[in-house]
C-alpha cells in the first residue's frame, strides 16, 4: 500500500521513479514459464477471477467480515520480506482460518530484495554478486512464513519487485538472477511463482525477458488506468501468461468505506492462483 510506512511509493513518487527511468512498455513474444516439472505432482491450481484489493496492512478480521460484501472477492497480503513497509498485527493462521472461512480469497505477497540501482533507501538491495544467493535465502524465507500462515503447498507467492531502470544491463541481470533463484526454491517447495511488477518497468523485464528458465509463470502488473481487466490492456503479447495467470493493479489509494469499515486500498482484477488454505 502506499502509505508513507509502506514499502510502496506514493502515488507521486511512483510516477516520478516511473519518468526517472525513462523506460516504456515493451512487446513481448516469449512463452509464461511453467510453475513445475511434468515430473512433480502438484495440488490443483486454486484460481479466482474477479475484484481483489491490497491494503498495506492486513485489515482486521471484523473488517474484513464486513468487506465481504460482493464487490472484492480476494485480498492480497503481505507475509514477509525485509522490505515490507507495514506492521501486519491481525495477518497470523487464526486470521488466515477465519478470513477463509469468511470465503476471502488470500493473495500472499513478499517484499524482498530490491535492485541495485533503485532509488531510495532499502533495508535489503541486490547486487550482481549476491542476488543469486539472496534470492534463494528470500525464497525459502517466504515458503516458511507463508506455511506458518497455514497457506499450503500449490498455493501462488508473488514477489514485490519495485520499478527501476530496465536499461540498465548490470542492474537488470541482477534483478533476473534474484527472480530465478527465488523461484526455483518455490517450485522445489511445490509453490507456485508469481511477480508484482510495473507494466513500465519491473513487471516488462519478466514479460520480456527472451530466457525464461526459472521465471515467475504468473504475472501481476500494475497499470493506473482505472480499467477492470486483465486483458484488454495487457501490454505484452497475447500468448504470454494465459490460462488464469493474470492480475492487474489498476487502481492506488482508493479510500473505501464497507460496513463501517474505512480502508484505503489498491484495487485489483484478477485472473490467477491465489493460497491455497484449509
Amino acid at each position: 500500500m502506499s502509505k508513507s510506512k509502506s514499502h510502496r511509493l506514493s502515488k507521486r513518487n511512483r510516477y516520478l521513479a516511473w519518468a526517472a527511468t525513462g523506460v516504456v512498455v515493451a512487446a513481448g513474444g516469449a512463452f509464461a514459464a511453467t510453475n513445475a516439472s511434468a515430473t512433480t505432482a502438484w495440488p490443483a491450481q486454486k484460481t479466482f477471477t474477479g475484484r481483489a484489493f491490497d491494503a498495506c496492512t492486513a485489515p482486521s478480521s471484523a473488517a474484513m467480515k464486513a468487506w465481504h460484501a460482493g464487490f472484492y472477492g480476494a485480498a492480497a497480503v503481505y507475509v514477509g520480506g525485509k522490505n515490507r513497509g507495514c506492521s501486519q498485527p491481525n495477518l497470523t493462521a487464526s486470521w488466515v482460518k477465519t478470513v477463509n472461512s469468511q470465503g476471502w480469497k488470500l493473495i500472499p505477497l513478499y517484499v524482498g530484495a530490491q535492485p541495485p540501482c533503485q532509488s531510495g533507501t532499502r533495508n535489503e538491495k541486490m547486487t550482481t554478486a549476491n542476488a543469486a544467493t539472496l534470492g534463494a535465502a528470500d525464497g525459502k524465507d517466504a515458503v516458511a512464513k507463508s506455511a506458518a500462515l497455514g497457506m499450503k503447498a500449490g498455493s501462488a507467492l508473488y514477489l514485490d519487485m519495485e520499478p527501476y531502470d530496465i536499461k540498465n544491463a548490470s542492474c537488470n541481470k541482477a534483478v533476473l538472477s534474484y527472480v530465478r533463484a527465488f523461484d526455483k526454491v518455490l517450485h522445489d517447495k511445490t509453490y507456485r511463482a508469481g511477480y508484482y511488477g510495473f507494466s513500465s518497468s519491473s513487471a516488462a523485464a519478466i514479460a520480456t525477458a527472451t530466457d525464461r528458465t526459472d521465471l515467475p509463470g504468473n504475472l501481476w502488473y500494475a497499470k493506473w488506468d482505472k480499467a477492470n481487466t486483465t486483458t484488454s490492456d495487457w501490454p505484452w503479447s497475447k500468448t504470454l501468461y494465459t490460462n488464469h495467470s493474470r492480475g492487474h493493479q489498476y487502481m492506488v489509494n482508493s479510500k473505501e468505506s464497507r460496513g463501517g469499515y474505512t480502508i484505503t486500498v489498491d484495487r485489483d482484477a484478477w485472473d490467477g492462483p491465489v493460497a491455497i488454505v484449509g
